[in-house]
């Protein structure tokens, strides 16, 4: 009797450890962060295809909707986001880098990005020899201004990355969350820094 009680007494710890460890892994990856693979070669060479990672949460309410007490995207920082309708690519998330912020004038011209007027010095993350050319929506020679909560992004891999050059403007409300840490592989382990 004494060692059933014992068994008994296992199982339900057992039980109760795994309840408790399913409960805080669900707490995480519904508010504080999330894994994320990164496919495909758009953000080579700062990201790498088959690349694990994790993406804040803190910040975004429900729906990914950024919360201003937290502060806003910045100039620089690395999204994750769930596909924009123009897309036609609705059950993928994509990874891009923030260009242009509500208010800012993004152009396309002469394989160059320009930012309110200015040309943009990429250089922290691309090297001088990138060109950004023109899409569908981003025409080269037209300025475009970005709407109240929507961004413009691009990926680093400007000739292989398909970004808002395309599809246009990324809603506030499809975003997911801002890259931190690159975890998996090991040999590539890494902290996700804007580079202004």
């Amino acid at each position: 009797m004494l060692i059933l009680r014992k068994i008994y007494t296992f199982l339900i710890d057992g039980i109760e450890t795994l309840l408790i460890a399913a409960a805080i892994f669900l707490v995480i990856y519904a508010f504080i962060c999330r894994p994320f693979k990164v496919t495909g070669q758009s953000m080579y060479p700062n990201f790498h295809d088959g690349e694990y990672v994790l993406t804040n949460l803190i910040g975004f309410e429900n729906l990914g909707v950024y919360r201003a007490s937290f502060g806003t995207l910045k100039l620089g920082d690395v999204v994750v986001f769930e596909a924009p309708p123009a897309t036609g690519n609705k059950d993928k998330d994509y990874i891009k880098r923030v260009i242009g912020i509500p208010g800012d004038r993004v152009m396309i011209k002469n394989a160059m990005v320009y930012l309110n007027g200015k040309p943009l010095d990429e250089s922290k993350y691309l090297k001088p020899d990138v060109k950004t050319y023109e899409g569908a929506f981003s025409k080269d020679g037209l300025e475009v201004t970005v709407p109240e909560n929507e961004y413009y992004v691009l990926g680093d891999n400007r000739g292989e990355s398909s970004d808002s050059r395309e599809w246009g403007f990324v809603p506030k409300s499809y975003i997911v969350g801002g890259s931190m840490f690159v975890y998996w592989p090991m040999d590539r382990v890494r902290s996700v820094q804007n580079p202004y």
